[in-house]
């Protein structure tokens, strides 16, 4: 009888999805543990776009159309591109800024559109680009379809925003990419955000499918100054989750300033996997090692949820 009440006891708490239970609450027995794979697919909020949680970033130092992924040719960034594609990697970031379009479309010119994602941005700022013009994303976008040799974008951002009122400052170019977007010229729209106050104002605007964030444990090179200040942005990133809307982090690994720190990468990595405030990330990898280096250290932060287990100070969520 006693064996009985206890198999009962653990198949109802296994039943629980979602219940969370506080300290000694539990005294049974199994604990459900996996290891994050950085090529899984995951949807990229509401979009129904299916990207892999980790993507390849190509503006390492980038500007004026240029960055070191196009300094370091087209052979060597080809087999960049394709050591990244063949080990599952399915998100390729470019940008009008970076010069990297013609540079992706020559490296997975072989491999089927629908099996990678593209997201680029476009630059409206003064500066940065070799044109002093800025024309309507409609001409913008035409353009980049032929440099990308594809009838379509998956994800489109407007470049580096950090003004707290650019709903009304880009009323107009938002309402062209939305029409774009009902013409399959581009899949999803959004903003690569540089301010915690753009940031702030993606929650509520509707318009917002996706966003580029910075974030990191150690507050480099991102929208704040200070450790203190980095759970302000994750809060506002989980925020803009909430509503449905993608965020995909950048300066993971702190535009490559962590690269000497194995402590920090691991941290870095660590945090935005567990974090909750991304659902994807792009890095900057310049060698196929780099890749492999991310990908060992996702691979060691552990995805788990505690069942029937003898729980002591804190509160866990069981499935």
């Amino acid at each position: 009888m006693e064996m009985k009440r206890r198999e009962f006891l653990a198949r109802s708490i296994a039943g629980m999805g979602g219940v969370l239970l506080g300290t000694g609450t539990l005294h049974a027995a199994r604990q459900k543990t996996t290891k994050h794979d950085p090529y899984e697919l995951v949807t990229l909020g509401k979009t129904n776009i299916k990207a892999s949680r980790v993507g390849l970033g190509t503006g390492m130092r980038g500007g004026n159309r240029e960055s070191n992924h196009t300094r370091m040719g087209e052979e060597k960034f080809n087999a960049l591109a394709m050591g990244c594609y063949e080990r599952g990697v399915r998100l390729f970031d470019v940008a009008d800024l970076y010069g990297t379009h013609p540079f992706l479309a020559g490296a997975l010119k072989n491999m089927r559109r629908e099996d990678y994602v593209i997201a680029s941005k476009i630059w409206f700022r003064s500066g940065g680009i070799p044109e002093s013009e800025r024309p309507n994303p409609d001409v913008v976008v035409e353009r980049f379809l032929k440099e990308l040799k594809t009838d379509y974008v998956d994800l489109i951002l407007f470049h580096c925003v950090t003004s707290n009122k650019w709903p009304e400052e880009m009323g107009d170019q938002m309402e062209i990419l939305a029409k774009l977007k009902k013409k399959g010229m581009v899949r999803a729209h959004g903003l690569s955000c540089h301010s915690v106050a753009a940031l702030e104002m993606c929650v509520k605007e509707p318009w917002v499918d996706s966003v580029h964030a910075r974030i990191n444990p150690y507050a480099v090179s991102m929208d704040v100054k200070t450790v203190e200040e980095v759970p302000k942005v994750g809060a506002v990133l989980k925020a803009i989750r909430r509503q449905g809307k993608a965020v995909i982090g950048m300066k993971i690994i702190g535009e490559g300033r962590f690269g000497k720190s194995s402590e920090k990468r691991d941290e870095s990595i660590k945090y935005a996997l567990e974090s909750g405030c991304v659902d994807a990330m792009v890095v900057g990898f310049e060698k196929v090692e780099e890749v492999d280096d991310f990908a060992v250290r996702a691979r060691k932060v552990s995805v788990g949820q505690c069942v029937g287990r003898l729980l002591t100070g804190r509160s866990v969520r069981v499935a």
